[in-house]
């Protein structure tokens, strides 16, 4: 076969047999626009989609602890896959080793191997705060803030460590529209709330003891909000009853918590988020010379494993820390009650494949177009809030001042994603 440039082809859509095993095969990287669109396309789609999952088990009353661990191991043994798979085909070279021979070049490139393992537990500190902000302050909002924090934040580091690549004119004007992003979020959760409490007020009193009869309901054990059974038909999406039904099947109990624990626990995440990707910019590309000479850059691929590794590790740490020791007011467990706990495990490994790909693919389209652009699938909360109103009837039957503030923050959203893709610059 006649190979030809590929380089804007991404190797999940198209990959000839023919080429796995070939001797002569240099290793494949997405070095085209095209390629690096493609795979922030896709990664916008996982990225999106592994908070819903992780949102749907907290509302069914899978405490957060055992999906997290659960998470961590899938989204842990993808980055593995990826690494033994796109990182080792083709033939290693000095330039561009494969993923096996720089795993043995640890005492040369172990300050490019701390860059990339920081980024972990950057984003591992960000995924964690992240599971307890969106039973707070809702699924959207979550997304919406800490993607703006991180374009705001990320991007703007990310600009000037990939030597400006990307066009300053449409990627900071991109920048200010997430900002404002950013604004509008917190306002629409503050209206939403309100919204729920003049719902609950609006709740009638039982006339012996003055308690509110549907604040206590009884346990139903395999009923879901989110599925369309006789649990679900009782309350309808968005109505006070919905709320205290919610309410009592959920992981995390959320009435009477403060706005601002929810906010301070989201922008915490935000600025996570905001600084593993220019560590792992730092890791690949050692903008601040930190390797011997003649010692090549991580690949993106080994970086990753080195990144997906220390995430792990921080994750399983801290869970298991918080089954024992748990905050925000959620019982007790144990690790024995956590290999016990099979409901929704499938789910909790499925989140964790698909933001192990996510992730991968962010940094493949990042290494190719520059990571600032790479920041454009922050779009995840476009598909989030999708979730979130399709699954768990977030703002239904809310005030017409937060269906305002809702359409205005997407829509600068929208515009922000835009500027940033538009913005992508091609890395030499």
């Amino acid at each position: 076969m006649n190979m030809q440039d590929l380089s804007g082809v991404p190797l999940l859509i198209f990959l000839p047999s023919e080429w796995n095993f070939s001797r002569g095969l240099k290793m494949y990287v997405v070095e085209s626009k095209g390629g690096a669109i493609a795979c922030m396309l896709l990664a916008l789609l996982f990225l999106g989609t592994w908070p819903a999952i992780v949102a749907m088990l907290e509302r069914r009353g899978r405490l957060p602890q055992h999906t997290y661990l659960d998470y961590s191991i899938t989204n842990f043994l993808a980055a593995i896959l990826i690494a033994l798979t796109f990182g080792q085909i083709g033939s290693s070279t000095a330039e561009e080793p494969n993923f096996i021979t720089q795993l043995l070049q640890l005492p040369e490139n172990w300050p490019c191997v701390l860059f990339a393992m920081a980024g972990g537990i950057f984003l591992s500190l960000g995924n964690l705060s992240s599971q307890y902000a969106f039973a707070l302050v809702g699924l959207s909002v979550t997304e919406v803030i800490t993607a703006s924090i991180t374009v705001v934040i990320g991007s703007t580091l990310n600009y000037f460590l990939d030597d400006k690549i990307n066009s300053a004119d449409i990627l900071f004007p991109g920048v200010a529209c997430f900002l404002i992003a950013v604004c509008l979020g917190s306002a629409v959760h503050s209206s939403n709330a309100a919204d729920n409490k003049v719902k609950l007020d609006d709740l009638p009193s039982d006339p012996e003891d003055g308690e509110k009869p549907s604040s206590v309901i009884p346990n139903n054990e395999g009923k879901d909000l989110e599925s369309r059974n006789d649990y679900a038909e009782k309350a309808k999406a968005g109505t006070a009853d919905f709320l205290v039904k919610l309410e009592n099947q959920r992981a995390i109990k959320v009435f009477g918590k403060s706005i601002f624990i929810g906010l301070t626990i989201t922008f915490f995440a935000g600025v996570c988020f905001s600084l593993f990707s220019p560590a792992f910019n730092l890791a690949t590309n050692d903008q601040w010379n930190t390797l011997k000479e003649g010692v090549p850059d991580l690949v993106v691929y080994t970086a990753f494993f080195y990144f997906s590794a220390s995430c792990f590790v921080i994750a399983i740490i801290l869970n298991i820390t918080f089954l024992y020791h748990p905050i925000l007011g959620l019982p007790k467990s144990s690790f024995i009650a956590y290999l016990s706990d099979w409901d929704g495990r499938g789910w909790a490994f499925l989140a964790g494949i698909i933001c192990g790909f996510g992730n991968g693919l962010q940094f493949m389209g990042g290494e190719a177009a520059g990571y600032a652009a790479a920041d454009a699938v922050q779009a995840l909360p476009l598909v989030s809030t999708f979730w979130g109103i399709l699954l768990f009837g977030e703002y239904r039957k809310s005030s017409r001042r937060t269906y305002a503030l809702l359409i205005s923050m997407l829509f600068m959203f929208i515009v922000a994603v835009a500027l940033l893709m538009a913005s992508s610059g091609q890395r030499t």
